[in-house]
């Protein structure tokens, strides 16, 4: 556990930090009233330790569980971050080689929330925060030792939304099948965060977490930034709901190899949301072979901002049975590169769209804009480049809209968005 001593130090010098603060009443059995109280959770966590539902926990800023310790949470646990934004908002790293176990079920799932939010013991919502307040504290963090392909063709490099001298925000490594442990029903609502341009902490992030991990049923409610975002790894989601996400709703990067299994993004106005999905590949020159899978989903708009898809530097993987929804019309995006006073194509997204062998698919999909090529570079020359006219034509040649079913929307009457009549 030697690399984590530095930050021990400075996290008020805790394993954990329990303190009493007053939240909330509920009624004795007397008939009269007695304060409940949370448990106040800080800096790290260094042995094996379980949260339990008769507590709400109460994260106050950066809490770390620790390499080779397990954090489990107990069905129907309520868990909430201090008020804070920016690099002093409250956040759950789960390190490199640490755990979480984090079991809820349907009727018992588990809440990561806002000191804000009003929500108490055995209840599934509050009712004081609505699907466009977000910014209230920052996510959770799990990070694994899978394979990633970061800049300057690292195999391993800090997550973003953290301080980069720090040794619990290093991610990455070589094993497929490393297991970071389970999210079963677990909810997080009205987080994200802004650290600077480019670092945020995101709903729930995963940094090359491995195919040994287990995550089915989650939902991301009210975020400022993505709503899931995985840098490289290997890790299958499933059941995955996206509702009302700040920037985009699933972003993949790094050469994310894992599969997406019946997932929903649902995103409106007014909350600066962008994309529904924003996909890279490799950043140079490591684990270029990954190829992601996104199998039966759906991605709506409940307004005009926003896009469907951006496929974005080098995006390689399948998208099979998505349904786009968007009512001004909006086009899946596709970007190309150029070089040769922009006479020829550069290996991108496009050219593994359009390869006689693509390594980008999208197929029994349905969607009512189209597919638009772009670029946003020059060439070797710095020269401005224009997509041609023939390569929008072969990118409209092999993305043909279809009938699709998309996501199986009954499996998330536990979430929130489903509680409060939004769905």
């Amino acid at each position: 556990m030697d690399t984590l001593k530095k930050f021990s130090k400075i996290a008020l010098a805790a394993v954990v930090a329990v303190g009493m603060a007053s939240c909330t009443e509920e009624k004795g059995g007397d008939g009269g009233s007695k304060p409940t109280s949370n448990v106040i959770v800080s800096g790290l966590i260094s042995s094996n330790t379980t949260w339990s539902s008769d507590n709400i926990y109460q994260l106050a800023g950066r809490v770390v569980v620790d390499e080779n310790v397990t954090l489990t949470i107990e069905p129907g646990t309520i868990i909430k971050g201090q008020t804070e934004t920016g690099s002093l908002a409250s956040v759950l790293i789960i390190s490199r080689g640490g755990k979480i176990d984090a079991e809820g079920t349907a009727a018992n799932p588990i809440i990561f929330t806002s000191l804000d939010d009003n929500i108490e013991k055995g209840q599934r919502v509050g009712t004081n925060l609505s699907r466009t307040q977000n910014e209230l504290w920052g996510g959770l963090i799990i990070l694994g030792k899978a394979p990633i392909s970061a800049e300057n063709g690292d195999t391993e490099t800090n997550i973003e939304g953290l301080p980069a001298n720090e040794p619990y925000g290093l991610y990455g490594g070589t094993d497929v099948n490393d297991n970071s442990g389970t999210l079963k029903y677990v909810s997080v609502r009205h987080g994200g965060t802004t650290i600077g341009e480019g670092n945020e902490i995101n709903g729930i992030t995963f940094g090359g977490v491995g195919a040994g991990t287990v995550v089915d049923q989650v939902e991301v409610y009210a975020t400022l930034d993505d709503g899931i975002e995985c840098f490289g790894g290997s890790v299958n989601i499933n059941n995955a709901l996206i509702y009302f996400q700040g920037d985009d709703g699933v972003d993949l990067d790094m050469n994310y190899s894992g599969t997406f299994t019946n997932f929903a993004v649902i995103h409106g106005d007014g909350i600066g949301t962008d994309e529904g999905l924003e996909i890279d590949g490799p950043e140079n020159s490591t684990y270029t072979n990954g190829m992601f899978s996104l199998v039966n989903g759906t991605v709506t708009a409940l307004g005009n901002d926003g896009s469907p898809a951006d496929l974005k530097s080098k995006a390689q993987g399948t998208i099979t049975n998505v349904k786009f929804s968007y009512p001004d019309g909006a086009t899946l995006k596709v970007r190309a590169s150029y070089q040769n006073d922009c006479a020829d194509s550069k290996t991108d997204a496009f050219t593994h769209l359009t390869d006689a062998t693509p390594t980008l698919v999208i197929a029994g999909s349905e969607f009512d804009g189209g597919v638009s090529v772009y670029t946003g570079s020059t060439d070797n020359n710095d020269v401005d480049c224009t997509v041609p006219a023939v390569d929008q034509t072969a990118a409209e040649a092999v993305v043909v809209s279809t009938t699709a079913t998309g996501a199986d929307m009954s499996v998330w009457s536990w979430t929130c968005a489903s509680e409060r009549g939004e769905l």
